[in-house]
Order: structure tokens, then C-alpha cells, then sequence
């Protein structure tokens, strides 16, 4: 069974791929192991969330459609989070890194395990997420919020980290 799923992509630290912007770029090339990458946004430069004091992060979304279920596709992510060089063990949950994959949303479920939480709790919240998302899925509907990602991120404060000017296109 095909599944679509949204990968949220994020670095502020250079890994063994090279800067941030060569990470995030050669990251959403090998998703294509877990399945076909659809559609990707632009990348976005964005503020850091959490401790100022760390480099602006490089962001960006992908759309996969995939055979894999959820959780086995939430390893294959942490496996390649690791190929770059991270260790979550050792990092801070909102500390520099050099390279961060969330699953964001995976078809329309809702679920909650000691593992993973779906959609990603902290997706409605985020400018740096919902903008590169809004960008190749406007008018996907979250699930249990019944409403389109461009509803939501049109809805966010302009203010703090969620200013429309902490997070800006880059290519």
C-alpha cells in the first residue's frame, strides 16, 4: 500500500555531506530510498528556535510516497539523521545540529506512541515548517484540525520566532 508522508528537513551545522545548504539538498535525495520523493519546497533560512546563541538553520519539506509504515520509516530517518552525524542522544531537542528529519504528517493518521506522535505536535506552530510545507501542500487539511495548511500558517502571529521575516527563501 502506498503511503504520502511529509518530512520536515533542518540544519544549522555542517555534516560529512558539507555545508547546511548541501546537506538538505543531498537529504532529499536519499529519502528516495524510502520511496519516491513527489515534491520538495525551496530552501528557507530561518531563525533558530530556542537557545539564540547557534547558527540560523536551514529548513525545508519533502513529500514521499512510500510502502513503509510509520514507525519503520521514522527509523529509516533517525539511520540517516546518524549517516549525518547526529546523535539526538547528545543533542539538545532544539540545539545546533547537522541534520534533523521529522515526520510531520503520514497520510491522514492520528496516532501516539512512545516513539512518534502524528501529525508532529509542534507543526501548527512553526513558520519554518508550515512555510515550505504551505509552499507544495497549501491546501493539505491537517488532520483533527480540519484546517488547510495555508489557513494555518496565515494564522500565526507575526511576532518572535514566527515572524514572516525569521524565515525567508533562499532558492
Amino acid at each position: 500500500m502506498r503511503h504520502r508522508a511529509y518530512i520536515g528537513l533542518g540544519a544549522n551545522l555542517p555534516s560529512p555531506a558539507g555545508s547546511p545548504e548541501e546537506t538538505l539538498r543531498l537529504a532529499i535525495e536519499e529519502l528516495s530510498a524510502a520511496g519516491q520523493v513527489t515534491a520538495h519546497s525551496h530552501l528557507y533560512r530561518t531563525e533558530p528556535v530556542g537557545p539564540e546563541s547557534q547558527p540560523t538553520f536551514v529548513n525545508a519539506v519533502a513529500q514521499l510516497e512510500t510502502e513503509m509504515e510509520p514507525e519503520p520509516l521514522l527509523e529509516f530517518l533517525l539511520a540517516m539523521e546518524r549517516r549525518y552525524g547526529r546523535d539526538r542522544s547528545l543533542d539538545s531537542s532544539k540545539g545546533p545540529r547537522t541534520l534533523d528529519l521529522d515526520l510531520l504528517l503520514f497520510d491522514e493518521l492520528v496516532l501516539q506512541t512512545e516513539k512518534l506522535t502524528l501529525p508532529h505536535p509542534g507543526l501548527t506552530e512553526r513558520r519554518f515548517v508550515l512555510a515550505p510545507l504551505a509552499e507544495i501542500a497549501p491546501e493539505l487539511r491537517v488532520p483533527e484540525l480540519r484546517a488547510a495548511v495555508r489557513e494555518l500558517l496565515s494564522a500565526l502571529p507575526d511576532k518572535g520566532s514566527n515572524r514572516r521575516a525569521a524565515v525567508r527563501r533562499i532558492e
